[in-house]
């Protein structure tokens, strides 16, 4: 599954996916993949990447960096900042978009697909 985080800045997007981590169990250092590009957390039955495409000034870098390889059916790709890499990532399955909100931030959600619309919609029940 590939997901898409969007938002200005500091708007929580790294804190989701430690959050994201924590509840699925991962105990150690989780740390943000802003110079790394990608920081790689592998569970039982799937690994979780964590890209970081800030620092891209590009699209083309995304493919000259060879991370196309990590998007498999074993894989949750989580993509902050993936405007950078426009037209060359996989499509989104899910899309968060977090905004700044009175009091903290709010995340709106939207299925892209099939199987992303079953995911948000097994999130709201």
């Amino acid at each position: 599954m590939t997901v898409w985080l969007t938002g200005a800045l500091g708007a929580g997007k790294t804190t989701l996916v430690r959050g994201l981590l924590r509840a699925l169990g991962y105990t150690g250092r989780v740390k943000s993949p802003t110079f790394a590009l990608v920081e790689v957390y592998p569970f039982s039955s799937f690994t979780l990447y964590h890209f970081d495409l800030y620092r891209l000034s590009d699209p083309l870098e995304w493919e000259e960096a060879g991370l196309r390889e990590y998007f498999n059916a074993r894989s949750l790709c989580l993509i902050e900042w993936p405007e950078r890499a426009a037209g060359r990532l996989p499509a989104a399955d899910v899309e968060i978009r977090l905004e700044f909100a009175a009091d903290g931030r709010q995340a709106l959600l939207q299925g892209r697909t099939e199987a992303g619309r079953a995911c948000v919609r097994g999130l709201a029940t």
